[in-house]
């Protein structure tokens, strides 16, 4: 009982919120009407009028929720996250997916089960899933843009011993590689030309996309860049290193897919059985959440599951 009030109490303050923010846009839309009203009497009044050129960057369409997660520290991290994934959703967004997800699946298994405990757990469980999506987008992009790298190094050195400068070799990559990497380098290279230094622009490079092979093509760059020296062989030399890398990462891969794949059936065949039992014989299953030894067999049993998985994770995943 005491989970069912506190679920609807969650889902009032979500559509309370919603009902708020949506006031709140229309005020909001009646004050910049105001303010824009104001500012063009004063342009017939004076030619002296000032305009904020500010980039500024929504957390959320909600307003309340755009506070919200303006006072935290974990906003900027989530920005970051979807830029990388190259997906155009805001925070706000993903901490609202994160919520529905949440409640919808604990308040369906409560409605079925009755346990509180259980119901907290699945859903905490289904909550992750936009966060695993948003990785999942973020890890495949950054997967195209390892493999694609040593061809844009071999294009870059190319561009340097017929003869271009470092900048117009980034601005050859950004016309001529596709996306991921001819997007992020358009990007640097746009820095460099509308002012930025060129240590500063790489470093965004690097933030924006943090993987060891970029970050030691812009080390090797900067580094040329104060000590002097061949840039086209070090780079060369960097080509090469990162499809070694590369090749290396791909054997492993190959030899721990038994792994991996033994330690997803053992995390889920649990799971599948329990499900099929449930609907073979529900008042046998049922006893797991309706006792309280059940309840216990039940946590343990997940707690295993989750350490085990762990552990399989820890063994088959090697670091180059």
């Amino acid at each position: 009982m005491i989970f069912a009030v506190l679920v609807f109490i969650a889902v009032f303050v979500l559509f309370a919120v919603l009902l708020l923010s949506m006031s709140g846009g229309s005020q909001e839309k009646k004050q910049v009407s105001a303010r824009l009203d104001s500012v063009l009497l004063k342009a017939h009044k004076s030619d002296d009028v000032i305009t904020d050129v500010r980039k500024r960057e929504t957390l959320s369409t909600i307003p309340l929720l755009n506070r919200l997660l303006a006072s935290l520290a974990i906003a900027p991290k989530l920005r970051d996250l979807l830029a990388q994934a190259n997906l155009s959703w805001t925070p706000g967004r993903l901490v609202l997916l994160s919520i529905v997800c949440w409640l919808v699946p604990a308040w369906l298994v409560y409605l079925k089960t009755g346990a509180a405990v259980v119901s907290l757990i699945f859903g905490l469980v289904c909550a992750t899933a936009p966060l695993g999506y948003v990785r999942f987008k973020r890890g495949k992009r950054f997967d195209d843009f390892e493999k694609g790298l040593p061809a844009a190094l071999d294009l870059i050195v190319s561009a340097l011993r017929s003869g271009h400068s470092l900048i117009s070799a980034l601005g050859l990559v950004a016309k001529e590689i596709p996306d991921p990497i001819g997007r992020e380098f358009r990007i640097c290279f746009d820095e460099q030309n509308y002012g930025l230094e060129l240590r500063a622009a790489m470093e965004n490079l690097a933030h924006r996309v943090p993987i060891p092979d970029l970050q030691m093509m812009i080390t090797a760059i900067l580094i040329q860049k104060e000590t002097g020296g061949n840039l086209a062989e070090v780079l060369d030399r960097c080509a090469h290193i990162i499809r070694e890398r590369f090749q290396l990462k791909r054997e492993i891969r190959t030899k721990t897919a038994q792994g991996r794949l033994t330690g997803i059936v053992l995390a889920l065949m649990p799971v599948g059985l329990g499900f099929l039992m449930y609907l073979m014989r529900p008042e046998l299953m049922s006893l797991l959440w309706t006792r309280e030894q059940g309840r216990k067999m039940l946590y343990a049993g997940l707690g295993m599951i989750a350490v085990g998985g762990l552990i399989i994770r820890k063994i088959v995943r090697v670091r180059v």
